[in-house]
């Protein structure tokens, strides 16, 4: 039986290695097409696919376990899920790959796109371009079609050249831009703040006006210190939650 392969990563030493193992298996499995086979390779093989010991291996197979992603079968192997629920709690721990974890497992529909001008806020990020590329994307759970997030992303018009809009139907901007165009991503900082939800996210999300939601911005960033991304998400407020672990090393 063929088994499902899994992206490859770049680890950080500075953060544990099993939580950057799991959340990199994860957004492979969240992103995966519906004909890519559900086993898992080995506990080794998996561990030398990502350069880590069979013990770090283990311990991120068994946070995807707990998360009901994947079972495990004595003699039998591991396999993915296919009806599993996505979980909506979301932990970030200053990787790449929890900020595309976060952002997979879900169905997107692009609502629009095209170029806008840089004025007002995205001055602040885009002070040296005249304009930039947006994406709208509405986002729905898999299983039952109810839109959960909606999300705009500006982008630099020079990456944008480089995206083909199908792919932002399968996967996150952030994996696109490091993994289709190769954009040089250093570090991405993110903020979460309650607001109560405006007329069209209200539509989108098909929530009551006025109701709780959570206001997310993620800013990408070059080496250089370059905006590469702004993405702005709303999230609905009774799907999600946010819990951010700091690494005390």
């Amino acid at each position: 039986m063929t088994s499902f392969a899994p992206d490859s990563i770049v680890l950080n030493r500075k953060l544990p290695l099993w939580y950057q193992v799991s959340q990199s298996l994860r957004a492979s499995i969240l992103g995966r097409s519906p004909r890519d086979p559900l086993r898992l390779p080995t506990e080794e093989q998996l561990a030398e696919h990502y350069g880590v010991s069979v013990l770090t291996m283990r311990q991120a197979l068994k946070e995807l376990e707990d998360e009901g992603l994947i079972s495990r079968h004595r003699r039998r192997g591991t396999f993915i899920e296919p009806d599993a629920r996505r979980g909506t709690p979301v932990r970030l721990l200053g990787s790449v790959d929890a900020i595309v974890a976060q952002q997979s497992g879900m169905t997107a529909e692009l609502l629009d796109h095209g170029t806008v001008p840089v004025t007002g806020e995205l001055t602040e990020y885009f002070p040296d371009l005249a304009e930039v590329a947006t994406y709208h994307r509405l986002r729905s759970d898999e299983q039952t079609g109810e839109p959960t997030n909606h999300a705009r992303n500006h982008v630099r018009p020079e990456l944008a050249d480089r995206i083909d809009p199908e792919d932002l139907a399968r996967w996150p901007m952030t994996k696109v831009l490091r993994d289709v165009v190769r954009a040089d991503i250093s570090r991405i900082t993110d903020t979460v703040e309650a607001r109560l939800a405006d007329p069209e996210t209200a539509r989108l999300l098909q929530v009551p006006l006025l109701s709780p939601i959570l206001h997310y911005t993620g800013v990408t960033y070059d080496t250089a210190g370059r905006v590469l991304d702004l993405a702005v998400i709303h999230y609905r407020g009774d799907r999600f939650s946010f819990t951010v672990t700091l690494d005390a090393t």
